[in-house]
């Protein structure tokens, strides 16, 4: 059997696997899923007479890249391949077996992200309209199960954060909430007439009857009177939507998102839809805009003669 001779490739992969094994203490398989995708450059690299690890440039590893995609290969697989370079690149400079870091600017793929799922306005209507024709025989639990999902969709917040709300963050009459959100950050979010008499009857009649020593401040309680807790609220909202026939299944999230694409195609601008949902990012509030074209794109087929 003939063995192909080693380069520098192999010596300083070799070199790079020790470092990753010894000094970073990566486990066997991390160390192997990097060794894997820089073997895979060296490979490319090879093809374009690049026989050394210190002659890459951002040329061939863009190149690298663009040969993985015609072969197939997935996004997320794209972007750890990237990653996996720019860091190879950045300990070749730092360990002085190049001069300059070609992957400094490399950029990764942007992965594919799904739509998410959403409820049309109807079946939002249906699944409340529902839960109120019940109140009568449900009690307190009733009118919170009523308000829960009124101000899940009416505000858009996380359940976590409607889960630790207390009494003092509704204003009832001002009609806003003061939330906590992800990195401690406060924001005021509005509500609607709806939402405000959901949670004006559980403060009112709902509440005091399900109150304990254990209640506390919190806003929404549990049966036995203790603060709600996230799962309390998921089961809830899974719960509530089996009611509404051919309805997909969706948690608080999913009215999350409801809410946000509502109030896009209600003509909500895109800066205001961030700051309500509490999004650091304007790109992760933009998702929205593309379920929004998604259905128009939708309705335009099934109505336009000439779609």
């Amino acid at each position: 059997m003939v063995t192909e001779p080693r380069d520098a490739w192999d010596e300083v992969l070799d070199v790079y696997a020790h470092h990753l094994r010894h000094e970073r203490g990566l486990s066997e398989h991390s160390v192997r899923a990097y060794v894997t995708d820089l073997q895979a450059l060296a490979e490319n690299a090879r093809l374009l007479h690049v026989l050394d690890p210190a002659h890459l440039t951002l040329r061939t590893l863009r190149s690298h890249l663009a040969n993985q995609q015609t072969r197939g290969r997935a996004r997320t697989t794209l972007a750890r391949r990237a990653t996996s370079a720019r860091v190879f690149t950045a300990w070749l400079v730092r360990t002085g077996r190049a001069t300059q870091d070609a992957g400094a600017l490399l950029a990764s793929p942007r992965p594919h992200r799904p739509l998410p799922p959403t409820l049309r306005r109807d079946e939002v209507e249906t699944m409340l309209e529902r839960v109120t024709d019940g109140l009568p025989d449900e009690g307190p639990l009733g009118l919170r199960d009523l308000a829960i999902l009124e101000l899940l969709y009416a505000t858009g917040i996380r359940v976590a954060e409607l889960a630790g709300l207390d009494v003092d963050d509704v204003d009832r009459e001002r009609h806003v909430v003061r939330v906590l959100g992800k990195g401690s950050k406060e924001r005021v979010v509005p509500f609607g007439g709806p939402a405000a008499d959901a949670v004006e009857e559980w403060a009112r009649r709902g509440r005091p009857a399900l109150a304990t020593a254990a209640s506390g401040h919190a806003l929404f309680l549990g049966a036995r009177g203790g603060r709600i807790d996230v799962r309390a609220v998921r089961r809830i909202v899974h719960e509530r939507l089996r009611l509404v026939d051919d309805a997909p299944d969706l948690g608080p999230h999913g009215l999350r998102h409801s809410a946000a694409t509502h109030l896009l195609e209600g003509g909500a601008d895109l800066r205001s839809v961030q700051e309500m949902l509490g999004h650091s990012s304007m790109a992760t509030t933009q998702i929205y805009t593309h379920v929004s074209t998604d259905r128009l794109r939708q309705a335009y087929r099934q109505a336009h003669p000439r779609a």
